[in-house]
């Protein structure tokens, strides 16, 4: 039973593997867009653009540029996994059982997408828990601990994460309109204050230097960032009205969120040398009102991200182990991902665990969209739809095989060649040659016959 009463939704979601029914499917676009440009806003999200102007010496202007290119090309990706959930309203991971074979899916990637998701709600968590503390500090003048922070933050993020979709809509409902203010705000001191002589005119009026391969090369990082998301995209849009509503809305959302991001990743970079425009903005004021909205825009970014990752994650942990239940697993990723938000090592050293992360994820994320693009041609046969669960059906082996081949690609090749976007197009394009190459083989012995 998954109501009560006629017209009456359970408190916790519990569709775990199954069709969604039509009637639970009337999300729209737009409802789409603000919960993508929701969950989009967070400190996590500069990364990259800021990264573009400090390590690539890239102008705000070309760091955006660049970064919104790499970024879009992603969303297109993922938009287009989206359809699967979209069309039989199934979770991502239990659809891409038609693509690396049940086993494959079970015991390989599903298991990369939950440590991911796992990882992320943990840096999200313990970096937002830094920032909330610092600015509890300035504006309350109250010590409190760390850990106490985070283990709170964490417990409500999960909490919010296991009730499940109509969650993420609530959240979205209020946590945007806070989110904006909050964007604005900080945009406002950023751009009328001065930091060591450098100003507005300043970093819009940056001689641009840098050489085309950097910008490429930024671009290359953004993509590789956000195409990732090809291997959860389908556990919201399943509650889509349709696929153009799922597709447009994931990609419109996607987009315009992370384009806000970007220019204020890339303009704190320029402007004050740092990647973290919530506390550079909350040092260069001085407003109790300001350094308050900031606080609670600080601490909306990091929820909205989190209940994405821990709700796309649980999913991922009840596709290896479907006797838990969705319930369950949700439960049991949650008290994983508290425990491991108490390590702020995971931040200190997050480029070594993002570097290993990516040699697991980009491989086989490649074979995903080369399959369900090219291959399948963007929609599952009806063949392919009964064989989800079927048994016999258990490892895509081409696929498999090219993934590792290409997580040695991403480990060999030098950091500065960014191997995430080489090892994608090239586990891709080798996967791709390989699969015609046994269909024609197939045709040819068929005919034959």
């Amino acid at each position: 039973m998954h109501e009560t009463n006629k017209g009456t939704k359970p408190l916790v979601e519990r569709y775990g593997l199954e069709a969604i029914p039509k009637h639970a499917q009337n999300t729209s676009a737009i409802e789409y867009t603000f919960i993508q440009m929701a969950i989009s806003v967070n400190a996590g999200n500069v990364l990259v653009p800021a990264l573009a102007v400090l390590e690539g010496g890239l102008t705000f202007l070309q760091a955006v540029l660049s970064t919104v290119i790499g970024a879009a090309f992603a969303f297109i990706c993922v938009s287009f996994l989206a359809l699967p959930g979209a069309k039989y309203g199934i979770p991502a991971q239990y659809s891409i059982r038609a693509i690396l074979g049940v086993g494959g899916t079970r015991y390989l990637a599903s298991p990369i997408r939950t440590v991911t998701s796992m990882y992320w709600f943990a840096v999200q968590t313990i970096g937002g828990t830094y920032l909330i503390k610092e600015l509890i500090e300035r504006t309350l003048h109250i010590q409190i601990p760390f850990l106490g922070i985070a283990l709170v933050m964490a417990t409500l993020m999960a909490v919010l994460a296991l009730i499940g979709f109509e969650a993420v809509k609530k959240a979205t409902k209020y946590f945007l309109p806070i989110l904006f203010v909050g964007g604005l705000v900080m945009l406002f001191i950023l751009l009328t204050s001065e930091v060591e002589g450098r100003t507005f005119e300043n970093v819009i009026n940056s001689p641009s230097s840098a050489p085309l391969g950097t910008m490429l090369f930024f671009a290359s990082l953004a993509f590789v960032q956000y195409v990732s998301g090809v291997s959860s995209a389908s556990d919201m849009a399943r509650y889509a009205k349709s696929e153009k509503h799922a597709f447009y809305g994931l990609f419109l959302g996607n987009l315009s969120g992370f384009f806000l991001t970007a220019i204020l990743g890339a303009y704190t970079a320029a402007l004050a040398g740092s990647v973290n425009p919530y506390v550079i903005s909350s040092q260069l004021t001085n407003s109790t009102l300001a350094l308050t909205i900031i606080l609670v825009a600080a601490m909306a970014s990091m929820v909205m991200i989190n209940i994405s990752n821990a709700y796309t994650g649980g999913y991922s942990l009840l596709n290896s182990l479907p006797s838990l239940g969705r319930v369950k697993s949700a439960v049991l990723f949650g008290c994983c991902a508290i425990f491991l938000s108490s390590f702020p090592i995971l931040v200190e050293q997050a480029q070594i665990y993002i570097s290993y992360l990516g040699a697991l994820i980009i491989p086989i994320s490649a074979v995903i969209v080369f399959d369900f693009l090219l291959l399948k041609k963007r929609s599952f046969t009806e063949k392919d739809f009964l064989g989800l669960a079927r048994v016999d059906y258990q490892y895509n082996f081409k696929g498999l095989s090219t993934s590792i081949a290409g997580m040695a690609l991403y480990l060999l090749l030098p950091s500065d060649w960014s191997p995430g976007f080489i090892a994608f197009i090239g586990t891709g394009v080798i996967y791709l040659i390989i699969s015609l190459k046994f269909k024609r083989e197939n045709e040819s012995i068929k005919w034959k016959m």
